[in-house]
């Protein structure tokens, strides 16, 4: 089983915790890995470490901060494989999509580090024939950066990459859920000549290490990717220090299917918008509209196309669908979601409860 330390100021380091996350395969319930649970002490010397190194970053021209952006996507294509391993085993994402998220993350990196040369200030005319106003684009400082557990390692790069290329520092803190990937990267970003402190990451709870990190009055950004109420919480306190928040949060995405639509071109976008990675994407299809004249023809085929949908091991071949939710609790929130439409009268066309427990790496029959 693989352990993991904090990456703080330059260095895989013991957590000041002695408390541990245990990093769970979803699809057998196997623990893989585990990583620290870290407290309020790890994100100050995580913040510490980053603000004394901001100030020097800040000071580079940023196609050298590129440069090292270029090191990460770099880093990432020689171990794809490997890292999209530890992904599909850490969260239940079958491999194609799993290594679909190493590959892409590399190419954003890459992106970012295109930005050097094209972020600009501008020249403002006055009113004052005299006079000239230039606005400069300056780093922010010391960001926070919190991620979720269904994209990890794709929205770590969302974070670091901006925050990096425009001469801020970060400390980015995984979900509990899902840190191991985002810690097999920082081993090999370890091995980098990266000043010191720039980029940390620190794992830890929610309500304890990433309460301390939103809260420290050395973090000028918080940038969050979760769920509403934790959006809630941290607008609360973020209000207090009037600091600057960047949040994507959950969605209600829609279909509309009108009546001259290609039936099965709908049919087969519903399902694979509502399939991927189980289901647990912000931007799935959450609900349907369909008109009356096509309604019968769309559900008969919708039903169809779900029940032909194989679930299984991440890693299996022929590749199955989609596999198990991220966790039992995440399971359960579906099913009571399920339960209560039923009671307020909703109909049930196929499926409607949990059918197997994943318990072994054996796909269902």
């Amino acid at each position: 089983m693989q352990t993991y330390q904090q990456f703080i100021n330059g260095s895989l380091v013991d957590s000041h915790s002695t408390d541990w996350l245990e990093v769970e395969n979803p699809y057998t319930n196997e623990i893989i890995a585990r990583a620290p649970k870290g407290d309020a002490e790890d994100a100050n010397r995580a913040v510490e470490a980053a603000k004394a190194a901001q100030p020097a970053w800040a000071k580079w021209a940023p196609v050298a901060r590129a440069a090292y952006l270029k090191q990460f996507a770099e880093l990432i294509r020689a171990n794809r494989v490997e890292l999209a391993t530890t992904l599909a085993k850490e969260q239940a994402k079958i491999m194609p999509l799993a290594q679909v998220e190493i590959d892409v993350t590399a190419e954003y990196f890459d992106y970012y580090a295109g930005w050097a040369r094209i972020y600009e200030g501008e020249i403002i005319n006055s009113d004052d024939p005299r006079e000239n106003i230039l606005l400069f684009q300056k780093p922010i400082g010391v960001v926070a950066g919190i991620c979720p557990w269904n994209f990890p390692f794709f929205v770590m790069a969302r974070k670091v990459a901006p925050a990096l290329l425009t001469g801020c520092s970060i400390v980015l803190k995984p979900s509990s859920n899902t840190p191991a990937t985002t810690f097999e990267f920082a081993k090999l970003v370890a091995g980098l000549d990266l000043p010191a402190g720039v980029l940390n990451f620190v794992s830890g709870g929610g309500a304890t290490l990433g309460d301390a990190l939103v809260k420290h009055p050395d973090v000028d950004m918080v940038s969050l990717t979760g769920s509403v109420e934790a959006g809630v919480q941290i607008m609360h306190n973020a209000a207090d220090k009037i600091m600057k928040t960047s949040l994507e949060l959950g969605g209600k995405a829609p279909a509309i299917v009108f009546p001259d639509a290609d039936i099965d071109l709908a049919v087969k976008g519903v399902t694979d918008s509502r399939l991927i990675y189980s289901g647990q994407v912000c931007n799935c299809c959450e609900r349907v509209y369909v008109h009356a004249d096509v309604y019968d023809e769309f559900v008969a085929k919708l039903k169809v196309a779900f029940e032909e949908s194989a679930v299984g091991d991440p890693f299996a071949d022929p590749t199955p669908a989609y596999s198990s939710q991220i966790d039992k609790a995440q399971l359960e929130k579906i099913d009571g979601m399920v339960q209560r439409a039923v009671a307020a009268g909703a109909e049930v066309l196929t499926g409607g409860k949990p059918t197997w427990a994943p318990a072994t790496s054996t796909p269902p029959p």
